[in-house]
């Protein structure tokens, strides 16, 4: 997500002015088409750009580029804007801003409810969270990398508005690949099958996207199967802290788990049909 943003903003006409990534082949190859520098510590990537994006994989990851000691981003930070577009929990989102308002900087959720192909058109649909003045700063760049573009409020509440996006999106996953499962037990002509969810209540954004890969195993990754448990349990942590029992919720991430627990987890979440399709991992 991360590179194709870049290659985006450049298209665009901005600077890259480094990369840096803990795959430093990655991270050196973009560097290389870009024209930016390959940043072996984070501390460079910071002094050499005015707006640092970053997407790592959990919240662990977002502190520790974040750390309050050694290499971090926030060393030599005054004055930068760094715009976080990880689905992490809504307590670290407000935790980087703490940090870095406390380095003379400042942090924006980027939350994105897109994938690979939205982030090389600049069509990413993002949530952000923060300061609205810091927002301001950098719509214009910002609008740039989306064509569905929303200000949500402070701190926390893009990433809190993500998890139920996300939550409600691997529900729907979960239920397609049940149903898609049943239909071929049964017999169905699954193109068939999926037609008649295309016209009835049965439709969802979930059936564009996953249902032919679920019928045919076509599980190329764009949003993993390990991703959707993690940010589950996000959702799920959420209904706990205010009360509240999400049985589909627990359920989905269940089977999420699932995948991971048998070495399925790096493929897309449309993956999930290989625990529901007779004859694949049952």
């Amino acid at each position: 997500m991360g590179a194709n943003m870049a290659r985006r903003l450049k298209d665009c006409g901005h600077t890259i002015a480094a990369v840096y990534d803990v795959n430093v082949a990655s991270a050196a190859a973009l560097a290389l088409e870009l024209g930016a520098k390959h940043a072996t510590q984070l501390a460079d990537v910071t002094a050499a750009a005015d707006i640092v994006f970053t997407v790592v994989t959990d919240d662990a990851a977002q502190l520790g580029v974040f750390s309050v000691s050694g290499d971090s981003l926030l060393r030599g930070a005054s004055g930068r804007i760094f715009v976080n577009c990880a689905t992490i929990t809504p307590a670290t989102h407000v935790e980087v801003e703490r940090r870095a308002l406390a380095a003379g900087a400042k942090a924006l959720e980027g939350c994105m409810a897109s994938s690979i192909p939205q982030a090389r058109n600049g069509t990413l649909y993002l949530m952000c969270g923060g300061e609205r003045a810091t927002f301001d700063r950098v719509q214009p760049v910002l609008a740039q990398l989306s064509t569905a573009l929303r200000y949500i409020g402070p701190a926390g509440r893009a990433a809190q508005v993500k998890a139920l996006v996300n939550m409600v999106m691997n529900i729907n996953t979960a239920g397609l690949a049940e149903g898609l499962g049943l239909g071929a037990a049964l017999g169905l002509d699954l193109d068939m099958l999926r037609e008649v969810f295309a016209q009835t209540g049965a439709n969802s954004q979930v059936l564009k996207t996953d249902g032919e890969d679920m019928q045919n195993r076509a599980h190329d990754c764009f949003f993993s199967g390990a991703h959707a448990a993690k940010d589950s349990g996000i959702a799920l942590q959420l209904g706990k802290d205010t009360g509240l029992t999400l049985p589909l919720a627990a359920a989905t991430k269940a089977q999420f788990d699932r995948m991971v627990t048998l070495g399925l987890g790096s493929l897309d979440k449309s993956g999930v049909a290989e625990l529901t399709f007779k004859g694949r991992h049952g």
